[in-house]
């Protein structure tokens, strides 16, 4: 099946004897023993988060797939299934959700060395004997950095460690790190597969069921975060039209990227399908597409970033990213006082308004 035909039937499992034509919700929390599907108790299974899972496994060409509750609690899987001692090299822009949980739930039982991900000589130079699991975020949040998957899956297979992408900002409408040698994907659901801002939820996609996977599989059952049925039902439903709403998500932040590239209230542009970014052609030849996510900094200081923002009106001043409308935030206020991101820097989710309409409003608020 092509991307879109697998979306709309991969995880679509239909065991009603009445035989509707979508899945309903199996809300039960426990089934009886010996039923067909095997299945015993929620924490442990459901019809609709198999039928998520199966969908999730086949977008990213995986082998299998499971599904969390956020997207914070599947990053925290990969690291909770890593040994006591494990040292693990990961970028010095990442989401900063899962940079807190490393350093913050995995201080003193994990070693984390934060490097520019985009500089494959600084990755070398970070790896260390213990050196177990390489964290890739590509593009990155929030300055849109891009990393060479092949390059660092190279280094990750000559020292025997894990290789995990967070492809929340791609999705596999865009690019397959399982395919440019990664181990283990992740992704948010919240962000673009939920995609109406009404749904939290997390993934990891597996290239291989191994022993790590097993650890993994371990912590989410016993660890017991999990979506319920209904979000599981939801995020299913949503993954039906995934492949034309990132079509529309990367058609219109190319067009807003290209309008505040030459507009004179902005410094700098944040965006991989721009040529003059400086990972383009890297993310050309592990991308399809350059995604729906835009980020640049306003001429002038975080106050002046903060007026731009409160004279928008189609552009929604809030945290998160992936939905149908479109989103603002100055990235640095949300992160707080250790952030490196750049303080007069918004990062912008770009929906699907009108663009007619999301550059009128962006250019009066510049103005």
């Amino acid at each position: 099946m092509k991307f879109e035909t697998l979306t709309i039937h991969k995880g679509n499992q239909i065991t009603d004897k009445n035989c509707p034509v979508v899945q309903p919700i199996t809300l039960s929390t426990t089934f009886e023993h010996g039923n067909e599907g095997g299945v015993l108790y929620t924490r442990a299974s459901n019809p609709n988060r198999n039928s998520l899972e199966e969908v999730l496994a086949a977008m990213e060409k995986g082998a299998d797939a499971a599904a969390f509750s956020s997207g914070n609690a599947a990053g925290t899987a990969v690291y909770q299934a890593l040994e006591p001692g494990s040292h693990i090299v990961a970028p010095d822009d990442m989401y900063h959700g899962l940079h807190n949980s490393m350093i913050q739930l995995f201080a003193g039982v994990l070693e984390v060395t934060f490097v520019d991900m985009s500089d494959l000589e600084a990755v070398k130079n970070a790896i260390r004997p213990n050196t177990k699991l390489f964290w890739v975020e590509s593009p990155s949040n929030p300055l849109l950095k891009i990393t060479d998957i092949r390059a660092i899956a190279q280094l990750a297979k000559a020292q025997g460690a894990i290789m995990a992408c967070d492809n929340t900002f791609a999705t596999p409408v865009f690019q397959n790190p399982l395919d440019l040698g990664a181990d283990i994907v992740m992704h948010s659901s919240t962000k673009y597969f939920g995609g109406h801002s009404d749904i939290l939820g997390g993934a990891l996609i597996t290239k291989e069921k191994n022993t790590f996977w097993d650890k993994i599989r371990t912590v989410q059952r016993v660890g017991g975060a999990v979506p319920s049925p209904a979000d599981c039902y939801w995020l299913t439903r949503s993954i039906r039209t995934l492949a034309y709403r990132m079509k529309g998500h990367a058609e219109h932040a190319m067009i807003l990227a290209e309008f505040l590239l030459n507009h004179p209230g902005v410094e700098k542009v944040y965006y991989p399908g721009l040529k003059s970014h400086p990972g383009h052609a890297i993310a050309a030849s592990q991308m399809s597409g350059f995604g729906g996510m835009v980020s640049f900094t306003v001429k002038g200081s975080a106050e002046d970033a903060d007026r731009v923002v409160s004279k928008l009106k189609y552009f929604i001043n809030a945290t998160s990213l992936g939905g149908v409308e479109s989103l603002i935030e100055r990235r640095a206020a949300v992160e707080g006082p250790n952030t490196l991101t750049p303080q007069n820097l918004l990062r912008v989710s770009v929906g699907l308004e009108h663009t007619d309409d999301l550059l009128e409003d962006m250019d009066q608020a510049l103005r």
